[in-house]
């Protein structure tokens, strides 16, 4: 258990070294010594020269190669914590340090070895990007050395940083937020050479949003404060009384006399009265101890002794032990005798006067304990002893725990206390300050689930900062099931006279924290009225289950030495401080001005300009105003906004402002709805679009490459949003409160029909050209180099977009079977399969799947659409007489007809249709439909045409093919227009089919030959019309999911597919007689799902050796879902065991998961290209495009990756 630091009170300005720091930036174990580099992943090699047009398929919103080492796809976080970012060179964001919470602020340092740069916010730890490495406890700030990717922490801080201002000409870093730190309050300064130094007014009485330095050199805090000055004691002090009833109470040494051996008779014990049960005594002529061990930390401020007079015995002198630390206090009390006061330390005096009740003992300092013990050295009589003890604080708090809060037995009117609901149990402490509750919860997870009520003992009314005290995740390693809480509450009878209570929070933190979650006043607990704060998790989160913990609620008074104060001060570094004369400045003055309980929450200079945002009126002036040079005066920055900003960034001459409003102060400029921009040269205000549906909270700057290789400065924006809203010809975006503004565009990157990157999450703060180009960037984002919905094409080296514009499909198909056969099914979105057709002068792509596309002509396709390269890249789909939640799952094309199958239905010129339809590419119209598919799940998941005769065969889970008996594996004539049986001694449910030659079909899933035995694997002689099982077929340890050729001529063949066993992923290859696994189920883990394998030819050959399973000119290319189990990052381990990714996608950030891709198609099928050219049909593939969530830690999740043996 940790216990309450020591706080003293220093004189102001008193430079105070917390830690001994070096000039250099030292590097902890877990941050390599390196600096910011990429290192190019090895060349994937794939020769596609003979392919013509090659495109991947999926279900994601972005896609990048993968071309360099570390390159992964995570998802934008969503359980609060952030990293510092660095932008690979193909524009992927990278993960350079990673913390448990928020980089709220950054800014860079110039030291005598060189710049670092200071991360602000409200973490609690910090590690290296390595998800073996170590997090290493870091409050609210450390220095991040871009010369050797290494980190510091800066221990001293309690509490958060909002705001961070290196002063390069003074060596020193300006803090700004909620946080105790030295001997200041919510504002400190951190010199080089130095470490920690007091500013001379100790901080402010509230907490501080930014920080800017003016044109004189000064240094301006905004924030939501009225004073300087840091906390105050209560006017009454001494007011809580510490638990002693609860703890665990022993003595050495205590006498046998019956009624007195017992060292618990002393508490509760206020009337001072000796004999039997009242009084502890200490046996004859000996020293001994009294001594009260806790579960929780705390800071006494007054003990009170009450001594006894049992048979001529008492106490003399004593001692007082504060434990962990093992310290003999000092203390200060009032003589009974001289009445002046006196103080004492190793040999403290007791009266024995019987007129004295008790006698009160300050302690000098307020040092953190969780036990003490009171040493008797010498005693009256016959022994020692004491009739009552009791221990007050200044410290106010609401524990979770009722044995930590006020006893009972005190009698007091309105107690501290806490109220629960729900499934709590009492949690060690571990490493922090006291137990706590945790609450496992199982979803769904609601306000319901648990609740737990804080009321404290508040005798004063007044300004209080109230702060939540959530214990480390770490520690109790529940770090996985942490997720957010709902703070809520009345301070004030009068519910007008302050804010309620409303925030969410995360409990994510890896070590202790605390969250400031109301400044402001508070009235004392009376009969009719008592503050409290509720806390219940935050409804609808997708946790597994969820770890709900509650330790404490502390408030703490807050008085100022110096009033008169509104949000802003300036503070002149290096002049005489004195309190008297800070009105001179134009900035104190203009923030008396403001409206009361004014909140500044955003500052920034341009020359000797500095503008002032927040939460204010100035006049006529409202939220925003600017101050020039010398003038005395505040000017108006056109009239200002009509609601709160919360944010600025400054670039140039444009001035990008967000927060909570709608218009200008007159209501003169339209489309301002929460964000806006301000011409400081032309002095107006103009829209962002039109702006954005909800609340912004930050607006950041980040460079992007538009229209060239010349990187361009673009806006982000971030908040509670949905929406982009619409404005000129561009529709609303629906976004996840996440939106990137190009100025040089005029348009959000949303709306540009360019091949740009994608990136969703959040964007706290930025670094802009730092050291000669690099940027580093603050926040949790999931970034593509290519933003591509569904689609994209794929070149020698790198990424296309096709002309199409796919949605993610509003409502998932909840029919489609899963690829084992069974009766479940699953969800699927995205682009499933796709199929180019370039006979008789056509030249279409087409894609499948299940999504929602924009036509040509603006109308609505939904889950086919064929883009027409002939006509101007037209794109167009098959009307609207298929149901809308049909999902397509294989292709192909014979002649002049689309033959597309899957879980299809719907009426096509008055025939119902199930499973496939058919359509006329040269006529672009339905032609008549084949009797429908029926029987299982009525799916098709396979289309494989035989070339030779034109029949096209088709597998899935069905039983008859209109009133034809032909289970699983049927095929239509398209000469005689009729389909006909595939052989009569095959039955079950079809994953994939593969002509391995003209006349020998392969056919993998769950299989019954003969009505007797079961197989993964089939061989189709169209011959003999006859099945028997592949050879070796019995070796496989599941139905077999996908299939594809592993030579030019069909005699060699690789599959994949889940085990029968365990789920598990394997995939083996067969030369025709003997099969060999090629991953022994050590780096491909459950959860895997293999949706593609297609072998390529390699442009150079590898160096290795040829194996059974590769030449040394291929490479098999997988794709799907698949998770890799590697503690490092994709490097050493990745290449030893020759697995290679090769593309990664990602999803929106409302998505939980990575994304997919499903397969690749081509326009040609030469994949065999050493080889003698080979028709190989890709419509024997399906696959299916899911998003797999990360499980664990360790995981991660690939788009594709390519093996080679």
């Amino acid at each position: 258990m940790r216990f309450f630091t020591q706080r003293r009170h220093a004189a102001p300005s008193a430079s105070i070294s917390l830690i001994s720091l070096a000039a250099s930036i030292v590097s902890f174990a877990a941050a390599p010594a390196t600096a910011i580099t990429f290192t190019p992943a090895p060349p994937a090699n794939l020769d596609l020269s003979q392919l013509g047009r090659v495109v991947l398929a999926g279900d994601f919103s972005g896609i990048s190669l993968y071309q360099f080492e570390g390159q992964n796809e995570h998802p934008a976080r969503s359980n609060g914590t952030e990293q510092l970012l660095a932008r690979m060179p193909n524009g992927v964001f990278a993960s350079i340090v990673n913390t448990d919470a928020t980089i709220r602020t950054m800014c860079t340092l110039d030291t005598d070895n060189g710049t670092v740069v200071v991360l602000g916010g409200n973490f609690t730890s910090i590690r290296g990007p390595d998800s073996g490495s170590t997090a290493q406890q870091s409050t609210a700030i450390a220095f991040f050395d871009p010369t050797t990717a290494s980190v510091t922490p800066l221990p001293g801080l309690s509490g958060q940083v909002n705001a961070l201002l290196c002063d390069q000409e003074r060596k020193t870093v300006y803090l700004g937020g909620s946080f105790v730190g030295a001997n200041s309050t919510n504002a400190l300064a951190w010199e080089t050479g130095k470490g920690w130094v007091n500013l001379p007014f100790a901080g402010f009485n509230g907490p501080v949003s930014s920080i800017a330095k003016t044109s004189k050199g000064n240094i301006l805090f905004g924030g939501s404060f009225t004073g300087l000055g840091n906390a105050s004691t209560p006017s009454t002090p001494d007011g809580q009384i510490i638990n002693l009833s609860t703890a665990i109470i022993s003595s050495d040494f205590s006498s046998n006399i019956p009624g007195f051996t017992d060292p618990k008779n002393v508490i509760c014990k206020a009337s001072g009265a000796d004999g039997a049960g009242n009084s502890w005594l200490l046996a004859d002529d000996v020293s001994g101890f009294w001594q009260a061990t806790f579960k929780h930390g705390f800071r006494p401020t007054k003990l009170r002794l009450y001594n006894t007079h049992q048979d001529g015995r008492g106490t003399k002198t004593w001692r007082f032990t504060a434990m962990p630390i093992n310290g003999i206090m000092n203390f200060t009390y009032v003589d009974p005798e001289t009445k002046q006061t006196a103080s004492c330390t190793s040999e403290c005096p007791l009266s024995h006067d019987k007129d004295m009740k008790f006698q009160d003992f300050h302690f000098v300092n307020e040092v953190g304990m969780n036990q003490f013990r009171i040493d008797i050295s010498a005693f009256y009589g016959k022994g020692g002893g004491l009739n009552g003890i009791e221990l007050f604080a200044d410290d106010i708090s609401s524990y979770a725990i009722n044995d930590f809060n006020e006893p009972s037995c005190a009698g007091l009117e309105f107690p501290s206390k806490a109220t629960t609901t729900g499934p709590w149990v009492v949690t060690p402490s571990f490493q922090s300050t006291a137990e706590y509750l945790t609450a496992r919860l199982m979803p769904p997870i609601s306000n319901r689930s648990a609740s737990i009520v804080f009321t404290p003992d508040i005798r004063e009314s007044g300004n209080y900062s109230v702060n939540l005290y959530t214990p480390g995740c770490l520690m109790d390693n529940t770090c996985p099931n942490r997720g957010q809480v709902r703070l809520s509450g009345q301070m004030t009878a009068d519910p007008t006279k302050s804010q309620p209570i409303d925030v969410d929070l995360y409990q994510t933190n890896n070590f202790d924290k605390y969250d400031q979650i109301y400044f402001g006043y508070v009235d004392a607990s009376s009969g009719s009225f008592r503050p409290s704060v509720t806390m219940t998790p935050l409804p609808g989160q997708s946790l597994s289950s969820m770890a709900f913990v509650a330790q404490r609620v502390g408030f703490t008074l807050i008085n100022s030495t110096v009033g008169g104060l509104n949000g802003l001060y300036e503070y002149a570094p290096g002049a005489n401080f004195d309190t008297s004369d800070f009105k001179k400045s134009t900035f104190n003055r203009m923030g008396g001005n403001f409206s009361t309980g004014a909140a500044i929450n955003a500052l920034a200079t341009s020359g000797d300009v500095t503008y002032v945002a927040g939460n204010f009126t100035l006049g006529k002036m409202r939220n925003l105003v600017e101050v020039k040079g010398d003038d005395a005066n505040a000017q108006s920055v056109a009239g200002g906004l009509n609601g709160e900003v919360k944010s600025m960034f400054l670039n140039g001459t444009s001035l990008y402002v967000g927060g909570k409003f709608t218009s200008t102060s007159d209501n003169s400029v339209k489309d301002l709805d929460n964000v806006a921009v301000f011409d400081t040269s032309k002095n107006s205000w103009g829209p962002i679009g039109a702006g954005v549906s909800g609340r912004v909270s930050r607006v950041v700057g980040m460079t992007m490459n538009i229209t060239s290789s010349t990187p361009e400065v673009v806006v982000s924006v971030n908040g509670d949003f949905d929406e982009l809203r619409a404005f000129g010809n561009n529709p609303a975006v629906k976004v996840d409160g996440f939106g990137i503004w190009v100025p040089s565009q005029g348009n959000w990157l949303q709306n540009l029909d360019l091949a740009l990157e994608s990136v969703e999450g959040i964007l706290s703060a930025s670094i802009l050209d730092l050291n000669g180009g690099l940027s580093l960037y603050a926040g949790s984002l999931s970034s593509s180099s290519l933003g591509a919905n569904g689609a994209a094409v794929l070149g020698a080296d790198k990424l296309g977009r096709l002309p199409v514009d796919i949605q993610p499909a509003e409502s998932s198909s909840k029919g489609l079977a899963k690829r084992d056969g069974a009766d479940t099914t699953e969800d699927v979105n995205g682009v499933v399969t796709g199929v180019f057709d370039v006979t008789n002068g056509r030249n279409l792509t087409i894609l499948g799947g299940h999504f929602t596309a924009k036509a040509t002509d603006g109308s609505t396709i939904h889950n086919l659409l064929i883009l027409d390269g002939s006509d101007n890249d037209r794109v167009t789909g098959l009307g609207d007489q298929l149901s809308s939640n049909s999902t397509f799952q294989a292709m192909a094309i014979e002649g002049d007809i689309l033959f597309a199958g899957g879980k299809v239905a719907g009426n096509v010129n008055g025939a119902d249709v199930s499973g496939l339809v058919t359509y006329n590419l040269a006529s672009k119209s339905y032609n008549t439909q084949p009797p429908a598919i029926s029987g299982g799940n009525g799916t098709v998941t396979s289309i494989a045409v035989r070339i030779p005769t034109k029949d096209v065969y088709v597998g899935g889970s069905f039983t008859s093919a209109g009133s034809l008996d032909c289970p699983g594996v049927c095929f239509f004539s398209t000469a005689a227009d009729q389909w006909n049986q595939a052989g009569r001694n095959l039955h079950g449910s079809v994953n994939a089919l593969l002509w391995a030659t003209d006349n020998i079909l392969l056919a993998g899933g769950t299989l019954t030959l003969n009505s007797t035995s079961t197989v993964f694997l089939a061989k189709y002689d169209a011959t003999t019309q006859s099945w028997d099982a592949y050879p070796g077929a019995d070796q496989l340890p599941g139905p077999v999911t996908v299939l594809t050729a592993g030579a030019s001529d069909g005699s060699q063949v690789w599959v994949a597919g889940l085990s029968a066993k365990d789920d598990s992923p394997y995939l083996m290859k067969s030369d025709g007689t003997t099969w060999h696994q090629a991953d022994p189920q050590s780096t491909l883990k459950p959860g895997t799902h293999i949706r593609g394998l297609q072998v390529f030819s390699l442009t150079t050959p590898r160096d290795d050796d040829s194996t059974p399973l590769l030449a040394k000119d291929e490479s098999l290319l997988l794709t799907g879902s698949i998770l890799l189990l590697l503690r490092l990052r994709l490097r050493g381990p990745l290449q030893q065991r020759h697995l290679h990714p090769f593309a990664l996608t990602t999803s929106p950030s409302s998505s939980s998961n990575s994304g997919s891709i499903a397969r690749v198609f081509a326009e040609h099928q030469s994949y065999f290209s050493k080889s003698k050219p080979h028709r190989m049909p890709l419509g024997f593939i399906v696959l299916i495009a899911l998003g797999i969530a990360l499980a664990l830690i360790l995981l991660i999740v690939l788009a594709g990756f390519s093996w080679t043996g």
